[in-house]
């Protein structure tokens, strides 16, 4: 092992040095680079392929137990332990088995349904005019991500962005609550987003956006929006 990495790594630093570093001696580093290869290292050259191409034809999937499975079915007598070796050599690691979707919660009731005042007129004439808001969810090695984003019909810039581990209200109002502070709290705005599906995201379609910045100069927003449009303004 600390031969192969004086080996790997000698065009970098000398000799000298690595053996040094590792304890070896310089004349057992050199009668190791012209030794033959071991019966046992031509071995798991041969396994080690069979591992990475049955490894590659499950799309990433198969885990050690699995790839061994397949590489007994060719014939070749081994190990499950020395398929875990070989494939921790390559770096080979399964990915996680994706999750179902995260599910919808169904049909709002009509008093929580607001009235598309954006209308699919999707060009503003100014800034902080109209901004449309949605968030979607991302599966990561840890689970699924959610963000949400608010994004300025004028100029289609992302003005606000949440994220997080749970699908709540309060992660969308957060990125409504960072458009509102970096575009300087704007005096009258219409803010589009669709239904949602997230606990708790139904109140009216109609707020001031005065209360909203003195919410937001006090203590974070309470979960709020709209199921569809809204208008901010006095």
């Amino acid at each position: 092992m600390k031969f192969g990495f004086i080996a790997r790594h000698r065009g970098i630093w000398p000799v000298a040095w690595l053996c040094a570093a590792l304890g070896v001696s310089r004349s057992g580093f050199h009668s190791w680079l012209g030794r033959a290869p071991s019966a046992r290292s031509r071995s798991d050259e041969v396994i080690g392929a069979k591992v990475r191409a049955s490894f590659l034809a499950s799309d990433r999937t198969y885990g050690a137990r699995r790839v061994w499975r397949d590489v007994l079915a060719e014939g070749i007598s081994c190990g499950l332990h020395r398929i875990e070796r070989l494939m921790c050599a390559q770096a080979l690691r399964a990915r996680p088995r994706r999750r179902r979707r995260p599910p919808d919660a169904g049909e709002r009731p009509d008093a929580a349904v607001a009235a598309n005042v954006l209308d699919r007129a999707f060009k503003a004439p100014a800034p902080n005019r109209k901004w449309i808001a949605d968030f979607t969810y991302i599966w990561t090695a840890e689970g699924w991500l959610y963000v949400a984003a608010v994004l300025d019909l004028f100029s289609r810039r992302v003005v606000g962005w949440s994220m997080s581990a749970t699908m709540t209200a309060q992660f969308v109002t957060d990125a409504l609550v960072m458009a509102i502070w970096r575009r300087g709290r704007p005096e009258a705005l219409l803010h589009h987003s669709d239904r949602g599906s997230q606990g708790g995201f139904k109140q009216s379609s109609q707020h001031r956006l005065c209360s909203l910045t003195a919410a937001t100069r006090q203590a974070p927003l309470p979960a709020f929006s709209s199921p569809g449009s809204f208008s901010v303004g006095h």
